[in-house]
């Protein structure tokens, strides 16, 4: 009698009589690269069908890449999505988000269900037309807006090295990986983070290049002749090509580029809808579901024999392994985090959590008490620098920058020393004019965790970063963006450097806090106020020209909370509202006087923020206000938004057109942007 033995292969147990008498005719087979990459495919044809729109031509193309990636080299554990030591992995050609989807039902996230993936482009449902930021379901960012996936994700390998350099590789060692497309790469942003990736050394930064030689309109070379390889080395990069369909010179590829002590572009060259027999290769499998026919041609040409959403268990059991391979990776890191200090360990987790440190309230209240007893004339931008030598010593997380304006923007202090491609232990970024690629950038630090990044730049440049502080918006990044030389006050620059529009525009965006303070003690209530908006981005409006004090008695609340607040009552009964922001609120103080002095009891609100205003009570709105009075809105920029304000009957003081080039002074006379001009149109009102 044979004995019985046991064969672990695949968790089989056989025996030798069995072998002999022929019962077992096969063992059960790991499931080839081919088979696991189809079922992405499979899934990415069948949601796009059922949805009636979307992409199903990268997800296809790019299967092989993604899957020698996901089961072969990133780092991650499903069962504990925000292991804040994963890989990071960015899908910056977001239209193709049915691979990203795919791949999560796939490995296991609980997040991403089959359900969801039968609920594609539905609403309400995770898995949307485009990926939105919910980590916890394994969407590192938003994407969508070509180009910005790849720049934000310059900021995730920035901010890895950042808080490497800080609490050490034992527990900050990973790679951000990014899928990009064509797209990607001829967006003008690309060349900017391109560039600052390559000045920087990010050596943990991998972009997989989707080279699939289409576009929408068709073949790439009806717009692009470019050589992208090229390029990407120019700027101080790795990069190679390969098959994007050989699974083992993809894993060697991207096994080189992890061992690169630069950042690393492999172009992959994919055909677009790989597998459907009749659209890949063409701009007809990119942007529209492939159909019934061409669905199932592609079936029997990919051998898949599956009903739609079905994924055969083997298939399955493999990717879901997949999913658990990066398991001791995350035990040994849970291990040497609990052997830090209580201290160390206690900072750590406070940065990546967002919450702001305890001496961080108590020494602003004593700068504001300075403040106070001082009453400086500085300008917004002064004051700005001024608060920042307190936030930068109270919050050691924050990372300052600018895009080539430090000592115009002033938000460098004196704690900050540079980053550099050597050494990332300094706290300030010099991102060259690079202001698109420096939002994104920033956008990806806040997105990674750890750190607060604020860089500066002037208003009217806003424009060049608007596509990112939108996706800031849209993502709840706490993202502060200086913005200084905010009116015709910068003076002799003239209208090209004068924003008119902008502070119209920024407000136009839903979820992002314009502060715009009016001296030297609101400047720093309103740093204090971008601070604690973990949820949200925000743009700090600077003047270049000085401002008197207008707050001189310290108080322990911060007014600015409400977004707008009576500065000055009128004396007697109130007949005239002024309401203004900025600069132009000591314009309002000084009309008030006049009409003061005719006998016409008038009132001053400073407003701040409008954003914050309106989330108070419709109450305190109302009486913030004021109610039966005229109301004269002043500010140096368009009048777009403030008929909310002022209502029919009120009067706006302030730009209708561009700036000049002249002295700032001058400009207010020429512009009528005057303590007479607000006091002569309330007086026409009444």
């Amino acid at each position: 009698m044979w004995r019985r033995f046991s064969d672990h292969l695949n968790g089989c147990a056989i025996t030798a009589n069995d072998a002999l008498r022929g019962t077992i005719k096969s063992l059960p087979m790991t499931p080839s690269h081919d088979q696991m990459a189809n079922a992405i495919r499979a899934l990415a044809m069948d949601a796009v069908q059922k949805a009636g729109s979307g992409h199903p031509g990268m997800p296809m193309g790019f299967a092989d890449v993604a899957t020698v990636l996901f089961t072969r080299h990133l780092k991650f554990n499903s069962d504990k999505p925000l292991w804040p030591d994963r890989d990071r992995f960015v899908l910056s050609a977001g239209h193709g988000s049915m691979l990203l989807y795919s791949a999560l039902y796939l490995l296991g996230y609980a997040k991403m269900p089959m359900e969801e993936i039968k609920n594609f482009r539905q609403l309400g449902g995770a898995a949307a037309g485009h990926p939105e930021c919910d980590p916890a379901a394994g969407i590192e960012m938003t994407t969508g807006p070509l180009g910005q996936g790849l720049a934000t994700a310059v900021g995730m390998a920035m901010a890895e090295r950042l808080l490497a350099a800080r609490h050490g590789d034992d527990l900050v060692d990973h790679y951000t990986f990014v899928a990009a497309g064509d797209g990607d790469l001829m967006e003008g942003v690309s060349h900017e983070a391109i560039s600052l990736a390559g000045h920087l050394k990010l050596a943990k930064l991998i972009v997989l290049f989707d080279d699939n030689h289409i576009s929408i309109d068709g073949p790439l070379n009806l717009s692009e002749s470019g050589d992208a390889i090229g390029r990407f080395e120019a700027a101080g990069w790795a990069a190679e090509r390969v098959d994007g369909h050989d699974a083992d010179a993809i894993d060697a590829a991207i096994a080189r580029a992890k061992s690169s002590d630069k950042p690393s572009l492999i172009a992959c060259r994919t055909t677009i809808g790989y597998g459907a027999p009749n659209k890949q290769g063409t701009a007809a499998s990119h942007g529209a579901p492939l159909g019934e026919d061409e669905i199932a041609a592609a079936r029997l040409k990919l051998g898949w024999d599956a009903a739609p959403f079905e994924i055969p268990d083997d298939i399955l059991s493999a990717w879901r392994s997949a999913g658990q391979k990066s398991k001791s990776d995350f035990d040994a890191w849970v291990i040497r985090s609990a052997a830090m200090s209580s201290k160390d360990r206690g900072e750590f987790e406070r940065t990546l959590s967002g919450a702001l440190p305890e001496g961080l309230t108590p020494a602003l209240e004593d700068y504001r008490q300075r403040l106070a007893e001082e009453t400086p004339g500085w300008a917004s931008r002064k004051a700005s620098q001024e608060v920042l030598e307190v936030i930068t010593r109270a919050i050691p997380e924050t990372i300052g920058g600018s895009a080539d304006l430090t000592g115009s923007n002033n938000t460098r202090s004196s704690v900050q020393s540079a980053v550099t491609g050597e050494d990332f232990s300094g706290r300030f970024i010099h991102y060259g004019i690079r202001e698109f690629g420096m939002a994104a950038a920033m956008n990806g630090m806040a997105l990674h965790g750890g750190v607060i990044p604020y860089s500066g730049t002037f208003l009217v440049f806003a424009d060049y970063c608007r596509p990112a502080m939108r996706l800031s918006a849209l993502m709840k990044q706490r993202v502060i963006y200086v913005m200084t030389h905010d009116s015709i006050g910068l003076g002799e620059d003239g209208p090209t450097h004068q924003p008119v529009e902008h502070l119209a525009s920024l407000r136009a965006i839903p979820g992002l806090n314009v502060f715009r303070p009016a001296d030297a003690m609101e400047t720093a209530e309103c740093w204090q106020l971008a601070l604690e908006a973990k949820d949200a981005p925000s743009v700090m409006a600077l003047t270049r020209q000085g401002l008197p004090a207008l707050r001189t008695t310290y108080t322990p609340d911060n007014p600015c909370r409400r977004g707008a607040y009576e500065l000055l009552p009128a004396t007697g009964a109130a007949r005239v509202t002024l309401l203004a922001t900025g600069s132009e609120v000591s314009i309002a103080v000084k009309a008030r006087d006049i009409l003061q002095a005719d006998g016409i009891g008038a009132r001053v609100v400073s407003m701040p923020c409008w954003e914050l205003f309106e989330a108070q009570s419709l109450d305190y709105q109302a009486e913030t206000l004021g109610a039966n009075q005229i109301r004269i809105g002043i500010e140096a920029a368009c009048q777009m938004g403030w008929d909310r304000f002022i209502g029919p009957q009120g009067a706006f003081i302030g730009m209708t057109g561009f700036g000049a080039s002249a002295p700032a002074g001058e400009l207010y006379e020429h512009f009528s942007i005057t303590p007479h001009a607000a006091a002569a149109a309330a007086r026409a009102r009444l």
